[in-house]
Order: structure tokens, then C-alpha cells, then sequence
């Protein structure tokens, strides 16, 4: 498992390959569709974004509301394709991280690629388990959108696979690839 320091740079993400364990520290910052399309809403208007995007990690999630003596409550990964038509402009405006579960579009890809940043998956359905690595959770914009509002978290050693790196390698192409050469190599 490699530890990743929060925020990324591309000193560090250009030496990740798809496949690698990793476990983030540091700030990240939850946002789905809606708080996305508010994000490239304030982008269109010439407004400033409620937090500094220049080597940001965007986690893909809505968690659920704290229990008693918690930080936050369930925090599992939201589908990450529904965020695909915003990513690659925030990618292009200095973001270098997201955190989701499952595939992406070519044109995410290629803005990975191009700025030199990565896709990391985290594991759905484990949500409890993810929310013990956050440390602090604060509001930092839209909390009207209620468990859709961009927080900023804390984590320590949260854990992620690198699904997309920015060397064009890709779990969910060559893991299909790989499987398919495996059956093949069954049936010879």
C-alpha cells in the first residue's frame, strides 16, 4: 500500500499505475452531480469555488448524517459516470484527484491523461468501514443540497485502488482484457 500525501501533485500521480493500493491523508472534498453542476455554475458566472481546486481530491459521495460521537456517518462512493460531464473541466482547471466507484468515459480518461492527474476507486458498500478514516467534516458550500453539500474531510490512510492512472492504464479495460485472455487460454 503505498501513502499518499494530500494534495496531490504530479510528481505523484505520474508515478501511479493502475492497480496500486494506495491510502490517502489529508484533505478531500465530497461533491456529486448536483453540487458539480453548482461548482461549474460559479465557474460560468466568474466566481470564485468555495475551495482552492489547484491539486484538489473530489470524492464522489453523500455521506449519511452522524451518529452520536461520530465525525460522519456512512461515507460510501457514489457512482462516478453521473459526474463525468463536469470532471474534465475541473480536471483542466488544476484538479488531480477524484474518488468514485466504477468506469469512466473516454473523455474523463483522456483529461486524466492530458493533465496528468488519476481516478481512484473506493469500495462500494463498505461505506461504515471508510467513514472511521475521517478525522473532521465541515460544510464548505451548498448546504442546501443536505447530505449533497460539498464538505472538506480530513482522512487519515483512507483506503482506495488506483483505477485510472494518467499513463493511459485503466482497471476497467485491462482487467476485461486480461479476464477475456484468461478464458481464452481456458478453451485452447
Amino acid at each position: 500500500m503505498l501513502n499518499i500525501a494530500l494534495p496531490l501533485t504530479t510528481d505523484v500521480t505520474k508515478t501511479l499505475r493502475a492497480g496500486d493500493s494506495v491510502a490517502l491523508s489529508g484533505a478531500i472534498y465530497t461533491a456529486r452531480d448536483a453540487a458539480h453542476a453548482r461548482l461549474c455554475e460559479l465557474l460560468d458566472s466568474g466566481e470564485p469555488l468555495p475551495f482552492e481546486l489547484a491539486g484538489a481530491t473530489i470524492y464522489y459521495a453523500g455521506p449519511a448524517p452522524a451518529s452520536p460521537g461520530r465525525v460522519i456517518g456512512s461515507v460510501g462512493p457514489t457512482t462516478s459516470y453521473r459526474m463525468d460531464a463536469f470532471a474534465p473541466r475541473l480536471l483542466r482547471l488544476g484538479q488531480l484527484g477524484m474518488v468514485g466507484k466504477g468506469e469512466r468515459s473516454a473523455e474523463v480518461a483522456d483529461a486524466i491523461r492530458e493533465v496528468g492527474a488519476v481516478y481512484l476507486a473506493a469500495a462500494g458498500g463498505a461505506g461504515a468501514l471508510l467513514s472511521e478514516c475521517v478525522k473532521s467534516a465541515e460544510i464548505v458550500a451548498f448546504p442546501d443540497l443536505g447530505a449533497e453539500a460539498v464538505r472538506r474531510l480530513i482522512v487519515e490512510n483512507f483506503p482506495c485502488v488506483v483505477a485510472i492512472d494518467c499513463n493511459g492504464g485503466n482497471i476497467y479495460v485491462d482487467g476485461k482484457r486480461d479476464y477475456l485472455r484468461s478464458l481464452a487460454a481456458l478453451s485452447d
